[in-house]
């Protein structure tokens, strides 16, 4: 019976030979088709170790010159750990920075990563030879703006960061927090951009409101930013419909930020110390933070402001309804290419340029007019309409209008700001008919003013549901009224509502002084208007037995209404009950307090009734 014998069998048979039988090396190496050295290492192993020496072993080197050392290995493993996102690029930056020499691969780096499973090892994908990154071969030739997110206050609330950053370099040009991201507060806070760093050629953004009018309805509009851009020289880019890849750096700036800083930061505690931590994080971004899209170099490296003397020979056009203040000293840690000449801060904005500071361009362009407010309260000049309500029928109002904003006065004291729909055609027809250049816009409403409590009056139009928003809080008014726009007076902690010069409910409505100050369109209130403090009507339904109920009241209307629909009077002292043609069926003494929550009838049926 024949046995195929293993390799230590017959590496155990040639020793044998050699040893026991005497037998020449060299005729054992022929024999079993090797070397005389591999015998020989055969013998020399199997008298070291025995049988087990004569088993194959790993022709791997037991050192080798290039090996990562254990104390760097131990390094890198301790940096990760400390970074969590940082991967084997700025690893190997962090050890070269730190002095070691030399420095391990970036494929040595990742083994050792995944060795100690602190990366989870993925199949490298191809790369695209046909991928293209495109940039701006200088800076100042394009900024990309965006609006985000997510950075949340200890209270509950949602504030917005306005950013920019130039596309050359990257250096992050606007980081601003603000409470809500208005056309007005992204229009500060690019124009105090341009204060400090210089006017570029070309901005690009994506197709929201306050950036462009290019999509309002019915006619497109330009908005505040259009027009800045207009006036400086800046060609503003959009990007197109629902591409965000397009705006592809700003987004990923977002994304440092909220992985970086926002994750592990938390909640803060209000606007200025969200506002401080954003603008320490964005020195440390632009200065000390490496980039690996600019081969491990900061973007202060590469980002150079436009010269002030520049600046000097061109003046930098500001809208006039943005006010000149400071904003949040930065770190002295930031080598800020140019100081500020006139920062902006968008949240505190009003109509009031430097003393001594020539007129800006803006108000050449702006006209004022006088009209006298109709009787249906709704005033029409050039093709805009301005709901001002009856109460102020055949009242004089001044009108401060240009392309982009229409503020509404009387008497001096500040009404309403709308957005203007007005074009150059449109004014220029109107200073044909009479407009004045206008001067500076009318002040508005002190915040300590609507802080203090005092009456103060908004429009507002009525939902589907019968609600309107007011300070962040919804209020119901009446579904009756759906679709239709009224007039809310606050005045201590009731808000009445008026419609077509009547009074037609009085709500509780406690507002903290933060809120009002926050409430949009309101104006000072003046004397109660000569209101017509008409009952409340309302539709109940029979019951079979001939009555209804209402505010917590039965009222006995009779069997032969039975299954009608009858019209209530809520007044102050009775109620008074009408048929489907207005005619009184009967009137009772009202003996509740509550107040009317429902103003229709549900469904009925009507029946005939005998009589």
């Amino acid at each position: 019976m024949l046995v195929e014998l293993s390799v230590v069998e017959q590496r155990y048979h040639a020793v044998m030979e050699v040893l026991s039988a005497g037998a020449p090396v060299t005729e054992v190496a022929e024999r079993y088709g090797v070397s005389r050295k591999t015998v020989h290492a055969w013998i020399l192993r199997y008298r070291k170790e025995g049988l087990p020496g004569l088993t194959d072993r790993s022709h791997r080197p037991h050192r080798h010159p290039w090996q990562l050392s254990a104390d760097v290995e131990a390094q890198v493993c301790q940096l990760r750990r400390s970074h969590p996102r940082w991967g084997p690029r700025r690893l190997v930056y962090e050890l070269g920075r730190a002095g070691l020499d030399p420095v391990p691969s970036l494929s040595t780096v990742y083994r050792v990563l995944t060795r100690h499973q602190l990366v989870c090892a993925a199949v490298r994908k191809r790369r695209r030879q046909d991928y293209r990154r495109w940039q701006r071969p200088a800076p100042m030739q394009l900024w990309q703006m965006d609006i985000m997110g997510s950075v949340m206050l200890a209270d509950g609330r949602e504030c917005k960061l306005i950013s920019g950053i130039d596309d050359h370099s990257r250096y992050c040009v606007i980081a601003t927090v603000v409470s809500r991201a208005t056309s007005r507060a992204v229009c500060a806070a690019f124009v105090a951009a341009l204060e400090s760093y210089g006017v570029p050629e070309e901005v690009l953004t994506d197709n929201g409101i306050q950036f462009t009018g290019k999509y309002l309805r019915p006619r497109p509009t330009e908005v505040l930013f259009d027009k800045i851009c207009r006036h400086n020289g800046i060609g503003h880019l959009l990007t197109k419909i629902r591409s965000p890849t397009t705006t592809g750096k700003i987004e990923r700036w977002h994304q440092s930020i909220q992985t970086d800083l926002l994750d592990d930061h938390g909640p803060f505690t209000d606007l200025h110390h969200a506002r401080e931590v954003v603008e320490a994080w964005r020195v440390e971004y632009n200065t000390v933070r490496p980039h690996q899209a600019l081969d491990m170099a900061t973007p202060a490296a590469r980002f150079r402001p436009v010269p002030v003397d520049q600046r000097a020979s061109l003046p930098l056009w500001r809208p006039p309804e943005l006010v000149v203040l400071a904003p949040p000293t930065p770190p002295s840690a930031e080598p800020s290419p140019v100081s500020p000449a006139h920062p902006l801060s968008p949240e505190h904005t009003v109509a009031s340029p430097h003393p001594g500071a020539p007129e800006p361009r803006g108000h050449r362009e702006a006209i004022e007019v006088d009209r006298v407010v109709p009787a249906s309260g709704n005033l029409g000049v050039g093709g805009q309409q301005f709901w001002l309500g009856r109460p102020r029928a055949g009242q004089s109002v001044r009108l401060w209008m240009d392309t982009t904003t229409v503020h509404l006065s009387q008497h001096g004291q500040h009404l309403k700001t709308l957005p203007s729909r007005l074009t150059s055609l449109d004014l220029d027809r109107l200073r044909a008919q009479g407009a004045r250049p206008a001067g500076l816009p009318p002040a508005r409403p002190a915040a300590a003013y609507l802080a203090s409590g005092a009456p103060i009056e908004l429009y507002r139009t009525v939902n589907h549901s019968g609600t309107v928003s007011l300070g962040g809080r919804v209020v119901s008014v009446g579904a009756q009224w759906a679709g239709r726009r009224l007039t809310l007076r606050l005045e201590h902690d009731l808000a009445h509502v008026i419609l077509n010069d009547a009074l037609v409910r009085t709500l509780a409505f406690p507002l903290a002084a933060h809120h009002r100050v926050r409430l949009q369109g309101a104006y000072c209130a003046g004397p109660w208007p000569a209101v017509d403090r008409r009952p409340v009507r309302v539709q109940r339904r029979v019951s079979a037995r001939g009555s209804t109920q209402i505010i917590g009241q039965r009222v006995q209307v009779g069997l032969r209404h039975a299954g009608r629909i009858v019209t209530l009077e809520v007044g102050e002292t009775v109620l008074q009950v009408l048929d489907e043609r207005d005619d009184l069926i009967t009137t009772v003494p009202r003996t509740s307090s509550k107040e009317v929550k429902r103003h229709k009838a549900y469904g009925h049926t009507v029946r005939s009734t005998p009589g």
